[in-house]
């Protein structure tokens, strides 16, 4: 054997031990999925500023085009009520000064503006006959024709009753009519705009809170500036108090028979799915059904709240069904096991123990479900209820069923409108809409945070 052969062979090294990795260093690994993580928080926070922000501008749109809604422009001058126009027989009996039109008393309005501005010596180049007539309201002259019948020792006086200034002349002080787009408008003219200006340096105009505007009824295109919600809010409130007293006991009645006593088989699963997908249904579906088995079947009268809160009650039931039985399950299963340990019958056990504790959830569920109804615009459209109502409706129940409109298809006439002071009360009355839908959303709020357990 050769001294190569005899040496022993070499040691091989051992492979070299992996390189400990600390939790305090991150490797490229952990530092792309933090960098993922911050992009997706950067993300949302990015999409809830963009959601914030798109509502802020939609409800500063709202409240800058609606606020206006609620003041009014008035004037403050001496009208002269002359005998001989509105009383020619000169006997002041108010049966004979009925027949006296609105035409006559807008004459007196017209003649005492003229008369005031020679007499106080205001001077406005081009002013005519047409802008002394237009410069009040429709409205104005039938305001006067009511005091005078209310009053016939007004007759042959000089009464500075605040008068409604036309739709134009308010519109000069809330920005909607400028003295360039007067000069083009063919319902105003520079001539009423100088005026008006002068007239509001002399404090003969003035600015005012319009409580009409949410009592008062609706009123035709040639008296925009006279539109009020009464009637809107009144059949609003009727369709809400029918939608009330249906949906709240049928639904939890329905809720507490699906979740507690009925078999759980095919037919409940049906069931079940149903209302899980009526829920999804769109609005304008539960309106043709209520124009044919409500109006076209049953025969009851169009535009009436009944048929408004029928069809609302359908659509709000699925809503009550389940929010009310998902409150029903979130009261613990120790609760029932607990009253029927100690003798208590399924009914007793309901009754007296879950459904109290489940009624917070219950509330919540109906007042959201009502805010939504509240705000429902197609279904009403398809019943009738775009009918033009100038009469208040009766007290319940004749009311239920005499014409009314609501707030949202309200909204809906008014933008149809051509008149601009038209779009300026659509935009209010969203304003009271929201203020309604706030207040039962904070209501729902409410009523959880004080009745809610913790379990």
């Amino acid at each position: 054997m050769t001294d190569a052969a005899s040496q022993p062979p070499r040691p091989v090294n051992p492979p070299a031990a992996p390189a400990r990795k600390s939790l305090l260093v991150e490797d490229a690994r952990t530092k792309r999925r933090n960098a993922a993580e911050r992009r997706f928080r950067a993300y949302g926070v990015i999409a809830i500023a963009i959601a914030m922000a798109a509502l802020m501008f939609l409800l500063f749109t709202i409240f800058r085009d609606g606020s206006s809604a609620f003041f009014q422009t008035y004037a403050r001058i001496p009208v002269a009520i002359e005998a001989e126009v509105v009383d020619p027989a000169g006997n002041r009996d108010p049966a004979e000064m009925q027949k006296v039109l609105t035409m006559g008393y807008g004459k007196l309005l017209e003649n005492s503006l003229a008369t005031y501005v020679e007499q106080n010596g205001i001077e406005v180049e081009g002013l005519g006959d047409r802008d002394l007539s237009s410069f009040f309201s429709s409205q104005a002259r039938a305001d006067l024709r009511d005091a005078v019948l209310a009053d016939p020792d007004l007759v042959g006086t000089v009464a500075e009753a605040p008068a409604m200034t036309s739709s134009r002349v308010d519109g000069m002080f809330k920005g909607r009519v400028t003295r360039e787009s007067a000069a083009i408008d063919a319902k105003t003219s520079v001539a009423q705009y100088d005026l008006a200006m002068a007239l509001q340096e002399r404090g003969d105009l003035r600015t005012q809170f319009n409580w009409d505007f949410i009592t008062s009824t609706d009123s035709s295109d040639n008296r925009p500036e006279a539109a009020g919600l009464g009637v809107a809010i009144l059949g609003s409130f009727y369709m809400m108090l029918i939608v009330l007293v249906l949906a709240l006991p049928i639904g939890v009645a329905a809720s507490i028979y699906l979740e507690e006593f009925a078999p759980k088989n095919r037919l409940t699963d049906a069931i079940e799915v149903n209302i899980s997908n009526l829920a999804a249904v769109p609005s304008i579906v539960f309106g043709i059904l209520g124009l044919a088995a409500f109006i076209n079947f049953m025969g009851l009268p169009r535009s009436a709240p009944i048929v408004g809160g029928l069809v609302l009650t359908l659509m709000t039931l699925p809503t009550i069904i389940i929010s009310t039985r998902a409150a029903l399950k979130a009261v613990p299963p120790s609760i029932r096991d607990a009253a029927l340990g100690v003798g208590a019958s399924r009914m007793q056990t309901m009754f007296h123990h879950v459904l109290p504790l489940a009624m917070p959830g219950i509330l919540t569920g109906t007042i959201i479900g009502l805010a939504q109804a509240l705000g429902e615009t197609a279904p009403l459209l398809l019943i009738g209820m775009v009918a033009f109502v100038t009469t208040y409706p009766s007290a319940p129940p004749e009311g239920f069923f005499e014409p009314a409109s609501a707030l949202p298809v309200q909204v809906f006439n008014w933008t149809q409108r051509a008149d601009p002071a038209f779009f300026e009360r659509a935009s209010g009355a969203i304003i009271v809409l929201l203020v309604f839908l706030l207040a039962m959303n904070l209501l729902a709020i409410t009523l959880r945070r004080k009745f809610e357990r913790r379990w």
